[in-house]
């Protein structure tokens, strides 16, 4: 089968950061799904690994953690999919990744693909949506339903891709007053598009951008990115008892200045589950079908906004400089081979 992936740690510059490869078909397990790929999305965890996890001696990494495509086989234990289903999904990081022609997931973490949109625009979402779900109502803590005194949420890096998501969620799915940040025109206007009631320019002092909107403090901060660099602020900003919920990667993390508001620290990792085989693993495959019915019903959108075709390294190269670069708003999809 066709694959794309990279057998040496280099700078997406380099002419063999990313290679086109040849490689044998994957052979479902007990409980697995043989996939054939219509759509990946590229994400900032695929540049991450790239740069830092080596392959095995002789073998090449094979990267890609957002699928849509049919199932062509399933393994003997599989009781939620047939041959024929379309599923969308985000993989596992410890197994190989979707830049191929073919792919095998755990039954556990796929969803029924949305039926109202395309492949393309359904590769954008699975996991963002996953992060954004997870991080918002599990390691947050926020209710689903519109009450009234639902409170507020600063979500910092709000044009990215789980931010584009979480936007959505916050804003259909809660009564929590939503408070994105971004910081060039293009995307302050996505922010507002997707359903932020206000936008801030993160390049500035969050606390007096809030206080510009005559806010003090806010219950509830996704922070999406440069947490290292806005921690102060968030410290600030948070009101008493708040929540704070992260997901990238900062060098360190001293949260001390945290106790004198006795505030809590959730970090979401949307791997976890399938990385240790939780016992609620199964929670994502139920979560990816509510995000389904949600884009069928019009609730949710898709988060596309780049597509290339076809998958080959040539444009997943130009999709890791695009996420590299911090200018991606959205999403970028890959489409066919």
């Amino acid at each position: 089968m066709k694959a794309v992936g990279y057998r040496t740690n280099l700078p997406i510059t380099a002419e063999d950061a990313l290679l086109d490869l040849e490689l044998p078909t994957p052979v479902p397990g007990p409980r697995d799904l043989l996939v054939a790929v219509d759509a990946v999305s590229v994400n900032p965890v695929d540049t991450k690994v790239r740069r830092a996890m080596a392959p095995q001696a002789g073998e090449a990494k094979i990267l890609g953690w957002d699928v849509v495509g049919t199932v062509e086989a399933v393994g003997r234990d599989v009781t939620l999919f047939r041959k024929g289903d379309k599923v969308f999904y985000a993989g596992s990081r410890i197994r190989q990744g979707a830049n191929a022609e073919f792919h095998v997931v755990d039954e556990r973490i796929v969803g029924h693909a949305p039926t109202s949109i395309s492949p393309c625009e359904a590769a954008a979402l699975p996991l963002t949506a996953i992060t954004a779900w997870e991080l918002l109502f599990d390691r947050l803590g926020v209710a689903p339903g519109k009450k009234p005194d639902a409170g507020r949420i600063l979500n910092i890096g709000g044009a990215g891709g789980v931010g584009s998501i979480l936007i959505q969620l916050a804003r259909r799915l809660t009564g929590l007053t939503v408070i994105a940040t971004a910081s060039r025109p293009e995307t302050q206007a996505w922010c507002r598009e997707l359903g932020a009631h206000h936008v801030i320019d993160h390049t500035k002092k969050l606390a007096e951008e809030l206080q510009r909107l005559g806010i003090k403090e806010v219950d509830y901060v996704a922070g999406l990115t440069a947490t290292d660099k806005h921690l102060p602020a968030i410290v600030e900003v948070l009101k008493p008892q708040g929540k704070f919920g992260l997901i990238d990667d900062p060098a360190t993390l001293d949260i001390t200045p945290f106790k004198r508001k006795s505030l809590s620290v959730h970090w979401e990792a949307m791997f976890a589950r399938s990385m240790f085989e939780t016992d609620d693993m199964i929670a994502q495959h139920h979560l990816l079908n509510e995000v389904a019915s949600l884009i069928d019903a019009g609730v949710l959108r898709t988060t596309l906004s780049e597509r290339l075709s076809p998958i080959n390294a040539a444009n997943l190269k130009k999709a890791h400089a695009l996420i590299e670069s911090g200018k991606a708003k959205g999403k970028v999809v890959l489409e066919g081979f």
